[in-house]
């Protein structure tokens, strides 16, 4: 089974390590070559993101409690965002070059890649610190491959509020788009750029809904009914998706799955059929997918990282999903809704 994924923070951890070495041998995180092969990832979204300062065990054991409201993260300033963001997408084209993978700007190069065995990288930016207000910046990374982006990571841009790490918690966090925010989205529109939803406020995902023109899409985010994480989406959310043809990614981020919305790994395959079936419930069959977040989050320990996606598609024929769907849900589906996106 092919399996395209809508999210993963490999080039963060790329930053971390300073380059790409390791890459096609092996990684102590959740994707390098090996895994992805291993795990019939044929490509997916690999996120630009710039690190805020803190002390990332300490967050971690903080959403290990019963209940957390993390703080958001201040605004990064604009010139050391480019910086970051410039250096996180010369990795990428950096795997290129060394013949690991294709940035991909449509969806025939997509499928040529996965019928090739080449992983097909969409370069996507998950916050727009780095974007300027004259939009200089999404021009010259779009240049380099930019085709989807979110306008806000879990902190405020200038285009608009994110969510906290929030439970529990309703998506009704703060304030929508800024006036800029309503002018990055027509840029994006113009240009055939996908725009992400996953970390936005309820409010400012409404203002693009009223905004755009384009598919609803939210990379990797789950069901609120099942898990009240203020990141995950209420079932308006869901439906409003699926009128407009777009698309939810499953994210496998465990805080995002549990009912108890703890970021613990011991979690069963059954909840992520349960948000799934919700899911597709309220925002129909063609409008969900993959989402991972692969090196971005904590993962329940029966899929591990990539290589353990097999154990996911295993289980979904075990719940009685026809193969079509699972086609749909691990590959088809982004096809569609990316082809309606980049026209």
């Amino acid at each position: 089974m092919k399996i395209f994924d809508g999210h993963n923070d490999l080039l963060t951890q790329l930053l971390r390590r300073d380059g790409i070495a390791g890459f096609d041998t092996g990684l102590p995180g959740h994707i390098d070559l090996p895994k992805l092969q291993r795990g019939g990832m044929v490509g997916g979204f690999f996120a630009i993101w710039v690190p805020s300062k803190g002390d990332l065990a300490a967050l971690t054991a903080e959403m290990r409690k019963d209940s957390y409201d993390l703080p958001l993260p201040p605004a990064i300033d604009l010139e050391p965002a480019q910086e970051t963001a410039l250096i996180e997408a010369g990795y990428l084209l950096a795997l290129q070059e060394a013949g690991h993978l294709t940035i991909c700007t449509s969806t025939d190069q997509i499928r040529a890649c996965a019928d090739t065995g080449q992983i097909a990288a969409i370069l996507h930016l998950e916050g727009c610190e780095p974007i300027d207000p004259d939009f200089a910046m999404l021009d010259r990374l779009y240049e380099m491959g930019l085709r989807s982006l979110g306008p806000v990571w879990s902190r405020p841009t200038a285009f608009g509020e994110g969510v906290p790490f929030r439970f529990p918690s309703s998506p009704d966090t703060g304030g929508g788009l800024t006036p800029l925010g309503f002018d990055l989205v027509a840029q994006c529109n113009a240009r055939g750029i996908a725009l992400d939803l996953s970390h936005i406020t309820e409010a400012g995902f409404w203002d693009v809904a009223r905004s755009s023109q384009d598919p609803l899409i939210a990379t990797h985010s789950n069901a609120h009914a099942i898990c009240p994480h203020s990141r995950n989406l209420t079932d308006d959310q869901l439906r409003a998706i699926g009128e407009t043809g777009g698309i939810a990614g499953l994210n496998f981020a465990t805080a995002m799955l549990r009912a108890d919305g703890k970021m613990l790994p011991e979690l069963g395959l059954d909840v992520m059929l349960a948000h799934l079936d919700h899911m597709m419930a309220k925002a129909g069959s063609d409008c969900v997918a993959l989402g991972s977040d692969f090196d971005g989050a904590v993962v329940p320990k029966p899929i591990g990282d990539a290589g353990g996606l097999p154990r996911l598609v295993d289980a979904m024929q075990r719940h009685g999903y026809p193969a079509g769907l699972i086609e749909k849900i691990c590959f088809e589906n982004w096809m569609r809704v990316l082809d309606a996106t980049w026209r």
